[in-house]
């Protein structure tokens, strides 16, 4: 184990543990799912639930469901009267996540959409007024949906967006022919630093983690 290994364990071992609930989902996924390493996990999971309990929104949009553990994680902090409206493309995924969500104490306020997010989203934003969305989905479909979401949400929503680090593989010269994931996580890195209407930090959290506060 390296240094770098080192010190992320330590920092989850130094961090609040996973719900039971929570910790049952972590282990049927990796046992049952082909890339469990898609889920957020302990430590990213704690972060998402940490921001979401700071911020309390009243309505919290996320694309990329998997097997429903981020959205979980999210849910903790919402406001009593709140709703999460997840999208996951996947309809293999359906009845694993609706279990999931059953299970839980939040699962009359999560809302779970089958579907393309490029084709979901704008009906959803018209609906209803999020002030926090979460991304992980398609990265090729990062720059459409930044676009998307910028014209409908009002000052001080936040996005919070998964895999801006993409392995590395977004630093100049990382890759000489980009795949359309690897040049839409480009792309939406560009798109919120030349924002002027956005406040951001980038958190090398995993794979990487955008924190987006809306400003105008």
């Amino acid at each position: 184990m390296n240094r770098n290994d080192e010190m992320a364990q330590y920092a989850a071992i130094h961090t609040s543990p996973e719900p039971a609930l929570l910790r049952e989902l972590n282990r049927d996924t990796h046992l049952r799912m082909l890339y469990p390493q898609m889920l957020s996990g302990h430590y990213q999971g704690r972060l998402l639930a940490m921001l979401s309990k700071l911020y309390r929104p009243k309505y919290i949009l996320e694309v990329g469901t998997y097997t429903g553990y981020s959205a979980l994680c999210l849910a903790e902090g919402l406001h009593p009267g709140g709703e999460l409206h997840t999208i996951e493309i996947n309809r293999e995924f359906e009845s694993r996540i609706l279990e999931w969500f059953g299970k839980s104490d939040y699962a009359h306020q999560i809302h779970l959409h089958i579907g393309n997010a490029i084709s979901l989203v704008p009906d959803l934003l018209m609906k209803t007024p999020f002030n926090m969305i979460f991304l992980d989905g398609a990265k090729s479909d990062y720059p459409e949906l930044y676009t998307l979401l910028r014209s409908h949400l009002t000052p001080g929503a936040i996005i919070v967006a998964d895999n801006v680090l993409w392995d590395g593989k977004v630093l100049p010269g990382a890759a000489k022919k980009p795949d359309p994931d690897t040049s839409g996580i480009i792309e939406f890195n560009r798109m919120v630093a030349d924002d002027p209407g956005t406040e951001q930090v980038m958190i090398p959290v995993r794979d990487g983690l955008s924190v987006i506060r809306v400003l105008a």
